[in-house]
């Protein structure tokens, strides 16, 4: 019998289950062969406090400490860039993001390969990168250290309740935990449906990205990432190459995503558009799921039925906010106050789609 038993070795179930781990013992339960094998290995990996509504950035900010702390930030920058006709979506970034424009001449001192098509440029240079393979290998050092277990290849068939808790079966193995937490990305809501909670109406979108060589042979590791007006396209410098995304959001069944050829060529054209350097043939493509709730705001909390807790619908924020969303659900579970402010609680309780359907 464990103490919490998460379903998602993703980011949310692993930070969960660090958070977790001075309350008991945890064992998290990965469906693939290794953690982080979905949205989590698949990230952009930046940290931008603006970034999402005001309850993820709530998020962020109460989590930019735990980061800095662990040695996971480094220095990258954000470069938000605008060609003619772009103005209108420009100007709603500028002021969502809360960042400084700065003349376009000086954005190609950072960035030598924008071309002249580039009319309008802005900065932001607290934006950092994160080391996400290093959060998620301390989250799964965490729970084992706690006496806990992180278990690969555990595809999770059925959930039932029990006395004092839930048995959960992952192919010839069952497990029982006092409480469970679910944890499961794009399968979350199937996770619920097997407990016999309310789903959430969880939206899983892909987004596809391109591995291309550093532009014009450029060493670009220490340009910022870049976006284009709208999120119509990012790029950022990895590991001595250079990734390209169209920043799609198609909806998707929950699975293991690939990219859609035609998309991402579309996006690589847009992309094109901003730089000097022809586009050249991709090293490798992949895509992701982000996960969306209705409203966009991460679901962390409490479901209808005891013992059934959420760490869901993290979107695109979901390293970024992980330190303090896997506190605020620790929290919550222990029944003690957050950091956070009641309004940012109660934007993220997952009980709030309920009340939408009453």
């Amino acid at each position: 019998m464990y103490d919490f038993l998460i379903i998602g070795g993703g980011i949310a179930g692993l930070a969960a289950g660090q958070a977790l781990a001075g309350l008991g013992r945890v064992l998290v339960l990965e469906a693939e062969a290794a953690i982080g094998h979905h949205a989590s290995g698949r990230s952009a990996a930046l940290f931008e406090e603006s970034y999402g509504k005001p309850a993820v950035i709530a998020l962020n900010r109460a989590s930019r400490a735990d980061h800095a702390a662990a040695g996971h930030l480094s220095a990258r920058g954000f470069l938000l860039v605008a060609v003619e006709g772009e103005d209108a979506a420009f100007e709603a970034d500028l002021q969502a993001m809360s960042i400084a424009e700065m003349p376009v001449a000086d954005a190609r001192t950072r960035v030598p390969i924008l071309s002249d098509a580039v009319t309008r440029a802005a900065f932001e240079p607290d934006a950092m990168d994160l080391d996400t393979d290093a959060m998620l290998q301390a989250g799964a050092r965490a729970v084992r250290a706690g006496g806990g277990a992180v278990l690969t290849g555990a595809r999770v068939d059925g959930i039932a309740r029990m006395a004092g808790g839930w048995q959960v079966r992952a192919g010839a193995e069952t497990h029982e935990a006092r409480t469970l937490v679910n944890a499961a990305g794009p399968w979350a809501d199937a996770v619920a449906r097997m407990a016999g909670a309310t789903p959430l109406g969880l939206t899983p979108l892909r987004r596809s990205m391109a591995r291309l060589k550093a532009p014009g042979g450029h060493d670009v590791r220490g340009w910022p990432m870049l976006m284009g007006a709208g999120e119509s396209w990012y790029a950022k410098p990895d590991a001595g190459a250079w990734i390209v995304s169209p920043a799609e959001e198609d909806p998707s069944e929950p699975l293991d995503a690939f990219a859609d050829d035609m998309v991402l060529a579309e996006g690589l054209a847009r992309y094109q558009e901003a730089v000097k350097e022809e586009v050249t043939r991709p090293i490798a493509t992949w895509a992701g799921l982000r996960t969306f709730t209705l409203d966009r705001l991460l679901a962390i909390g409490p479901s209808e039925l005891d013992g059934f807790w959420w760490s869901a619908g993290q979107g695109g924020y979901g390293f970024q906010t992980a330190p303090a969303a896997a506190r605020l659900l620790a929290d919550r579970i222990a029944g003690r106050g957050s950091e956070l402010g009641a309004e940012t609680v109660a934007a993220l309780d997952p009980r709030r789609f309920l009340r939408m359907t009453a």
